[in-house]
């Protein structure tokens, strides 16, 4: 790899985004949500300065340490304060610690190997001990300039492997993979934006291995963590026991699957290992339920590889057979439909209403929705279906609780389903079938309280609450 500095510009590509945003952010006042950090600057541009940076471990346990590197330019001082996502009385999140002031320096630019980027080589700036006090969750560590002019976020975890009722899984790979940092659309992620055909719009090769030593592109959040923490913020309200990991967790083997009543998939979860889906299947069929509230799961395949820095640290997808983009599941006879019940079907260009069928099966039931009733904006980003030509996983019930129809972007039509079954070990598998039903949950201005109560009725079922 070689050195070479690279512009900050743009944001995450359309696909990666967020369409309900914008995600509430507790340590920000009203008047800075939607422009936590200074505009970033176009190709060639001189800007002003920013901050940015990433943690070189992934999750960790309480009593273990977590390292950030960060780049301050110019160099000047900043500090780094700790946040929890979760309910905390209505709040979003709190703040549970912050460094001292600390040295900015200017790392050096990163590091490429072709349009692979990575940071590796960047000086350490903040360890931070996690204390065994803590608790499991959902963290943000908030970077400021002593002068306050710049901001930006570094996600972390804290897991460990005690048992619960519901494991939550937040999906670090993917938004890795769609992480573009340090340029703008098409970037250096594995989804960039693509033309009418499918080929990145500069014409050159796609990218096929990415990195988790470098920052989040823009200010330094994944793009759609905000579904994740949708989910996290009403599931704590509602009072589930959760434990927390992330995908690198499941692929690694350092937590059982099996120890939960159910696995909770938050949010745009696309890109799967092969450890990751063994390790899901095992506990399905070991009796371990499975709840997917977000469309275009386990829709392609990647390998996680070891870098300098660690372990883990690198995402490599295959490509498409003749065709451009990251390798499919469905393409190597092992369709996400075998596992789901639906699977992806295409983008959804305009919010449409999702259209309630089986109105009398349990998990419609106290929601006030009847049969035929159109929940508004609840199909959007993107939309799950099922394919009769798709082997379906087996199953003692099965049942679909939404069948909406949309428009692609060529104006034909299509149509989302929602599926629930029942497999033979008892576990109850879940798949919403569209990006809108997390922000359902908890983002203001999009939650619906008929698929809040819906998801209580699943959750509160397979946590034998019901």
């Amino acid at each position: 790899m070689r050195p070479e500095r690279k512009r900050h510009a743009g944001t995450p590509a359309p696909d990666g985004g967020d369409a309900f945003a914008p995600v509430t952010l507790p340590w920000l006042s009203s008047s800075e949500t939607g422009t936590r950090r200074s505009p970033a600057s176009a190709p060639g541009e001189v800007t002003d300065g920013h901050i940015e940076g990433f943690t070189s471990t992934g999750a960790v346990a309480p009593g273990e340490s977590i390292d950030f590197h960060v780049t301050v330019e110019p160099p000047r001082p900043f500090r780094i304060d700790v946040h929890r996502i979760g309910h905390h009385d209505g709040h979003g999140g709190t703040a549970t610690t912050s460094s001292p002031l600390l040295p900015g320096l200017a790392q050096l630019p990163p590091l490429t190997a072709g349009r692979t980027v990575a940071c590796h080589h960047w000086w350490l700036s903040w360890r931070l001990a996690v204390p065994s006090y803590w608790n499991v969750g959902a963290y943000v560590a908030v970077l400021t300039t002593a002068d306050g002019r710049h901001r930006a976020h570094i996600p972390f975890t804290v897991r460990d492997d005690r048992a619960a009722d519901l494991l939550l899984v937040l999906p670090d790979i993917t938004w890795q993979a769609y992480n573009p940092y340090p340029a703008a659309d098409p970037g250096a992620s594995l989804a960039p934006g693509h033309d009418d055909h499918g080929r990145p719009p500069d014409g050159t090769d796609a990218v096929t291995t990415v990195s988790f030593d470098r920052p989040y592109a823009g200010d330094g959040l994944p793009p759609q963590a905000g579904h994740a923490y949708d989910v996290i913020r009403w599931a704590e309200r509602y009072g589930y026991d959760l434990a927390y990991a992330d995908a690198r967790d499941l692929h690694a083997g350092r937590i059982d699957p099996a120890r939960y009543r159910g696995l909770v998939f938050p949010g745009h979860d696309e890109y799967w290992t092969t450890e990751m889906r063994s390790a899901v299947e095992g506990a399905r069929e070991h009796g371990t339920s499975l709840v997917f509230l977000s469309a275009r799961t386990l829709h392609r395949q990647v390998e996680l590889a070891p870098a300098p820095s660690g372990p883990d640290r690198l995402v490599t997808c295959g490509r498409r057979r003749g065709q451009h983009g990251p390798g499919l599941w469905r393409e190597h006879d092992r369709a996400e439909q075998q596992l789901l019940g639906i699977q992806y079907a295409g983008r959804v260009p305009r919010p449409r209403p999702l259209i309630v069928r089986n109105s009398d099966h349990w998990m419609w039931e106290s929601t006030g929705a009847h049969e035929g009733d159109a929940l508004d904006g609840m199909v959007a980003g993107g939309a799950d279906r099922y394919y009769p030509r798709t082997p379906l996983p087996d199953h003692e019930e099965r049942v679909l609780l939404a069948h909406s129809s949309y428009g692609d972007r060529q104006g034909a039509r299509r149509h989302q389903e929602t599926s629930l079954y029942r497999a033979p070990s008892g576990a109850w598998v879940f798949a919403s079938g569209t990006l809108a039903w997390s922000p359902a949950l908890d983002r203001p201005g999009h939650t619906d309280p008929r698929v809040q109560r819906a998801t209580a009725n699943l959750l509160d079922r397979i946590c034998k609450r019901a």
